[in-house]
C-alpha cells in the first residue's frame, strides 16, 4: 500500500472525516440503523467525470447506482452465468424497491468511441466483448448521420439500447406497465455540465 499521507484517496478520506463527518453522522447512524431506501436506480458509465452522486448533488442513501463501461444494460438472460448488472437491477427492484431506472450516457465516453472505432488490443478480454453489444446500434447511427454528429448521436443510441434492453426484463416490463416504476434517459455533458433527457418524441432535450 503507498504512504496514507502522501496518497490522494486518504487524503480525501480525512477530509471526509473533518469536513463531512461531524455533520453527516447521525445521517449515517440512520441509514446503518434502518437501511436504505434510494428512491431511483442509476445506470451510469464507470468514467470518473460523470459521477451521479455529484451531478444529482445526492445524499447517502438516495440512489442506487449502477456502474459500467459504456452504461450499458444486457438483455435478460436468466441462464446461471454471472450478470452483474442484471443482479444489481433484481436487488434494486424486487428488494429495494425503486421507483425510477435512470441510464446516463455521457459526452466523450470511451466506450462508445470504441464501439465506433474499435476496441483497443490490450482491452480484448472483457472489454471488447462487453461493448460488443452496443456496436450493431452504433454502426447503424454512423450510417445516418454526419461524421461530426456521431460522436453524440452514438452516445445517445446506446442509452436509449439500454433502455429497450431494461424492458426485456419481465419484472420490469411489468410494473413499468402498471405505473409503478418510470424509465428514463439522460445524457451528461462534460465540459458544459448540461443535462439532457430522453423525451416522448424519442430526442434528447435540455433539461429545464
Amino acid at each position: 500500500m503507498s504512504d496514507p499521507s502522501k496518497d490522494p484517496l486518504f487524503a480525501g478520506y480525512r477530509r471526509f472525516r473533518a469536513e463531512h463527518w461531524p455533520e453527516a453522522h447521525a445521517e449515517y447512524e440512520t441509514l446503518a440503523e434502518k437501511g436504505q431506501k434510494p428512491h431511483t436506480l442509476i445506470v451510469a458509465c464507470s468514467d470518473s467525470r460523470a459521477d451521479p452522486a455529484l451531478i444529482f448533488d445526492a445524499k447517502p442513501g438516495e440512489l442506487f447506482v449502477v456502474r459500467n463501461v459504456a452504461n450499458l444494460v444486457p438483455p435478460y438472460e436468466p441462464d446461471g452465468k454471472l450478470h452483474g448488472v442484471s443482479a444489481a437491477l433484481e436487488f434494486g427492484v424486487k428488494v429495494l424497491g425503486v421507483k425510477r431506472i435512470v441510464v446516463m450516457g455521457h459526452a466523450h465516453c470511451g466506450g462508445v468511441n470504441a464501439m465506433i472505432n474499435g476496441a483497443p488490443d490490450v482491452v480484448a478480454d472483457f472489454v471488447a466483448p462487453w461493448i460488443a453489444q452496443g456496436t450493431p446500434v452504433v454502426q447503424h447511427v454512423a450510417e445516418t448521420v454526419a461524421p461530426n454528429e456521431l460522436e453524440r448521436a452514438a452516445e445517445e443510441a446506446v442509452v436509449r439500447l439500454s433502455i429497450r434492453n431494461l424492458r426485456t426484463f419481465p419484472w420490469i416490463a411489468e410494473r413499468e406497465a402498471k405505473g409503478e416504476l418510470e424509465l428514463s434517459g439522460l445524457h451528461f455533458g462534460i465540459a458544459d455540465g448540461v443535462l439532457t433527457a430522453l423525451t416522448d418524441k424519442a430526442r434528447f432535450e435540455p433539461l429545464g
